[in-house]
Protein backbone atom coordinates (compact mmCIF):
# COMPACT_ATOMS: atom_id res chain seq x y z
CA UNK A 1 0.00 0.00 0.00
CA UNK A 2 3.43 1.96 0.88
CA UNK A 3 4.04 1.87 -2.72
CA UNK A 4 0.70 2.48 -4.40
CA UNK A 5 0.54 5.88 -2.61
CA UNK A 6 4.19 6.80 -3.04
CA UNK A 7 4.04 6.03 -6.88
CA UNK A 8 0.72 8.03 -6.70
CA UNK A 9 2.07 11.05 -4.87
CA UNK A 10 5.60 11.26 -8.22
CA UNK A 11 3.99 10.59 -11.19
CA UNK A 12 5.28 11.74 -14.45
CA UNK A 13 4.21 15.16 -15.40
CA UNK A 14 3.52 15.86 -19.19
CA UNK A 15 6.98 17.24 -20.23
CA UNK A 16 8.50 14.18 -18.97
CA UNK A 17 6.69 11.72 -21.34
CA UNK A 18 8.50 12.94 -24.30
CA UNK A 19 11.99 12.55 -25.02
CA UNK A 20 15.09 11.41 -22.58
CA UNK A 21 14.96 11.70 -19.09
CA UNK A 22 18.58 11.55 -17.95
CA UNK A 23 22.04 12.77 -18.89
CA UNK A 24 22.95 15.90 -21.08
CA UNK A 25 19.74 14.74 -23.17
CA UNK A 26 17.92 15.77 -20.42
CA UNK A 27 19.75 19.08 -19.91
CA UNK A 28 19.12 19.44 -23.56
CA UNK A 29 15.50 18.69 -23.43
CA UNK A 30 15.11 21.11 -20.27
CA UNK A 31 16.13 24.30 -21.99
CA UNK A 32 14.54 23.55 -25.32
CA UNK A 33 11.04 23.46 -22.92
CA UNK A 34 12.15 26.80 -20.91
CA UNK A 35 12.56 28.23 -24.35
CA UNK A 36 9.64 27.36 -26.00
CA UNK A 37 7.86 28.05 -22.37
CA UNK A 38 8.72 32.08 -22.78
CA UNK A 39 8.24 31.75 -26.54
CA UNK A 40 4.51 30.99 -25.49
CA UNK A 41 3.94 33.02 -22.45
CA UNK A 42 5.47 35.94 -24.79
CA UNK A 43 2.48 34.77 -27.51
CA UNK A 44 0.03 34.62 -25.10
CA UNK A 45 0.32 37.57 -22.95
CA UNK A 46 -0.03 39.25 -26.85
CA UNK A 47 -3.35 37.39 -27.85
CA UNK A 48 -6.03 39.76 -27.19
CA UNK A 49 -9.49 38.33 -27.21
CA UNK A 50 -12.22 41.13 -27.34
CA UNK A 51 -15.03 40.35 -24.32
CA UNK A 52 -16.96 42.21 -22.03
CA UNK A 53 -16.33 43.94 -19.69
CA UNK A 54 -12.51 44.21 -20.85
CA UNK A 55 -10.36 42.47 -23.45
CA UNK A 56 -8.32 39.34 -22.16
CA UNK A 57 -4.94 37.97 -22.87
CA UNK A 58 -4.43 33.70 -22.99
CA UNK A 59 -1.45 34.86 -20.40
CA UNK A 60 -2.40 33.35 -17.29
CA UNK A 61 -3.91 29.88 -19.71
CA UNK A 62 -0.35 29.62 -20.43
CA UNK A 63 1.11 29.77 -17.04
CA UNK A 64 -1.12 27.37 -15.80
CA UNK A 65 -0.51 24.98 -18.46
CA UNK A 66 3.26 25.39 -18.35
CA UNK A 67 3.00 24.93 -14.87
CA UNK A 68 0.94 21.55 -14.69
CA UNK A 69 2.40 20.51 -18.15
CA UNK A 70 6.76 21.51 -17.07
CA UNK A 71 6.36 20.58 -13.20
CA UNK A 72 7.01 22.51 -10.59
CA UNK A 73 11.12 23.03 -10.73
CA UNK A 74 11.19 23.55 -15.00
CA UNK A 75 7.56 25.42 -14.62
CA UNK A 76 9.11 27.59 -11.81
CA UNK A 77 12.39 28.47 -14.12
CA UNK A 78 10.29 29.03 -17.09
CA UNK A 79 8.58 31.50 -15.55
CA UNK A 80 11.66 32.52 -13.52
CA UNK A 81 13.63 33.00 -17.18
CA UNK A 82 10.25 35.18 -18.18
CA UNK A 83 10.54 37.62 -15.90
CA UNK A 84 14.10 38.01 -15.84
CA UNK A 85 13.88 38.68 -19.41
CA UNK A 86 10.98 41.16 -19.02
CA UNK A 87 13.01 42.83 -16.37
CA UNK A 88 15.83 43.23 -18.97
CA UNK A 89 13.54 45.29 -20.90
CA UNK A 90 12.73 43.57 -23.78
CA UNK A 91 8.26 43.55 -23.82
CA UNK A 92 7.44 40.37 -23.43
CA UNK A 93 4.45 40.99 -21.32
CA UNK A 94 0.93 42.24 -22.07
CA UNK A 95 2.14 46.04 -22.50
CA UNK A 96 4.57 47.73 -24.78
CA UNK A 97 6.90 48.30 -22.63
CA UNK A 98 9.00 46.59 -19.79
CA UNK A 99 11.39 46.40 -17.57
CA UNK A 100 11.76 46.96 -13.62
CA UNK A 101 9.62 49.96 -14.19
CA UNK A 102 7.08 48.38 -15.61
CA UNK A 103 7.25 45.53 -13.31
CA UNK A 104 7.02 47.75 -10.38
CA UNK A 105 3.33 48.70 -11.60
CA UNK A 106 -0.17 47.16 -11.46
CA UNK A 107 0.86 43.91 -13.02
CA UNK A 108 4.18 43.25 -10.70
CA UNK A 109 2.20 41.90 -8.09
CA UNK A 110 0.35 39.65 -10.53
CA UNK A 111 3.71 38.83 -12.50
CA UNK A 112 5.07 37.57 -9.20
CA UNK A 113 1.70 35.60 -9.01
CA UNK A 114 2.82 33.63 -11.94
CA UNK A 115 5.84 31.59 -10.62
CA UNK A 116 3.93 30.58 -7.39
CA UNK A 117 0.93 29.42 -9.51
CA UNK A 118 3.09 27.86 -11.85
CA UNK A 119 4.58 26.03 -8.66
CA UNK A 120 1.33 24.98 -7.49
CA UNK A 121 0.00 23.43 -10.37
CA UNK A 122 3.36 21.44 -11.14
CA UNK A 123 2.87 20.03 -7.93
CA UNK A 124 -0.49 19.14 -8.18
CA UNK A 125 0.38 17.91 -11.21
CA UNK A 126 2.90 15.22 -9.94
CA UNK A 127 -0.25 14.05 -7.52
CA UNK A 128 -2.15 13.33 -11.07
CA UNK A 129 -4.89 16.35 -10.82
CA UNK A 130 -4.26 17.30 -14.38
CA UNK A 131 -5.08 13.78 -15.70
CA UNK A 132 -9.31 14.23 -15.34
CA UNK A 133 -11.16 17.22 -16.05
CA UNK A 134 -12.83 17.47 -12.70
CA UNK A 135 -9.32 17.78 -10.52
CA UNK A 136 -7.83 19.75 -13.30
CA UNK A 137 -10.71 22.54 -12.94
CA UNK A 138 -9.93 22.35 -9.23
CA UNK A 139 -5.95 23.07 -9.96
CA UNK A 140 -6.94 25.83 -12.04
CA UNK A 141 -9.24 27.19 -9.17
CA UNK A 142 -6.04 27.24 -6.93
CA UNK A 143 -3.45 28.48 -9.60
CA UNK A 144 -6.00 31.47 -10.24
CA UNK A 145 -6.89 32.09 -6.45
CA UNK A 146 -2.77 32.10 -6.12
CA UNK A 147 -2.06 35.20 -8.80
CA UNK A 148 -4.94 37.13 -7.21
CA UNK A 149 -3.47 36.57 -4.04
CA UNK A 150 -0.66 37.87 -4.88
CA UNK A 151 -1.49 40.56 -7.40
CA UNK A 152 -4.34 42.35 -5.62
CA UNK A 153 -3.20 43.47 -2.87
CA UNK A 154 -0.17 44.67 -4.66
CA UNK A 155 -2.62 46.55 -6.40
CA UNK A 156 -4.47 47.69 -3.09
CA UNK A 157 -0.77 48.83 -1.98
CA UNK A 158 -0.35 51.46 -4.96
CA UNK A 159 -4.00 52.42 -5.49
CA UNK A 160 -6.45 51.97 -2.21
CA UNK A 161 -5.66 55.37 -1.05
CA UNK A 162 -6.58 57.52 -4.02
CA UNK A 163 -8.99 55.33 -6.22
CA UNK A 164 -10.67 53.23 -3.22
CA UNK A 165 -11.35 49.37 -2.37
CA UNK A 166 -14.09 49.33 -5.47
CA UNK A 167 -11.94 50.81 -7.79
CA UNK A 168 -9.23 47.86 -6.93
CA UNK A 169 -11.45 44.61 -7.03
CA UNK A 170 -12.71 45.95 -10.39
CA UNK A 171 -9.57 46.68 -11.74
CA UNK A 172 -7.43 44.21 -10.17
CA UNK A 173 -9.78 41.01 -10.34
CA UNK A 174 -13.74 41.56 -10.99
CA UNK A 175 -13.44 42.47 -14.58
CA UNK A 176 -11.18 39.62 -15.72
CA UNK A 177 -13.61 36.69 -13.69
CA UNK A 178 -15.25 36.05 -16.91
CA UNK A 179 -12.45 35.76 -19.08
CA UNK A 180 -10.56 33.37 -16.72
CA UNK A 181 -13.61 31.19 -16.52
CA UNK A 182 -13.56 30.30 -20.15
CA UNK A 183 -9.52 30.24 -19.85
CA UNK A 184 -9.96 27.67 -16.98
CA UNK A 185 -12.40 25.36 -18.88
CA UNK A 186 -10.23 25.69 -22.00
CA UNK A 187 -7.45 24.72 -19.69
CA UNK A 188 -9.02 22.06 -18.41
CA UNK A 189 -10.23 19.98 -21.14
CA UNK A 190 -6.44 20.38 -22.63
CA UNK A 191 -3.91 18.11 -20.35
CA UNK A 192 -6.69 15.53 -19.88
CA UNK A 193 -7.54 15.37 -23.34
CA UNK A 194 -3.49 14.55 -23.99
CA UNK A 195 -3.46 12.11 -21.18
CA UNK A 196 -6.42 10.17 -22.26
CA UNK A 197 -5.16 10.28 -25.72
CA UNK A 198 -1.39 8.74 -24.64
CA UNK A 199 -3.89 6.28 -23.00
CA UNK A 200 -2.22 7.10 -19.32
CA UNK A 201 -5.15 8.98 -17.72
CA UNK A 202 -6.74 8.94 -14.22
Amino acid sequence: MGDTMNTAMTRPVLAEVFGANEGMALRIRQVALVILGVAALTAAAKIRVPMWPVPVTMQTFAVLTIGAAYGTRLGVVTLLAYLAIGAAGLAVFTGETAGLAYMAGPTGGYLVGFAAAAALMGWLARRGWDRDFGRMVAALVLGNAVIYAVGLPWMAWLFLETKGAAWVFQWGMGNFLLGDALKLVLAAMLLPTVWAALGRGR
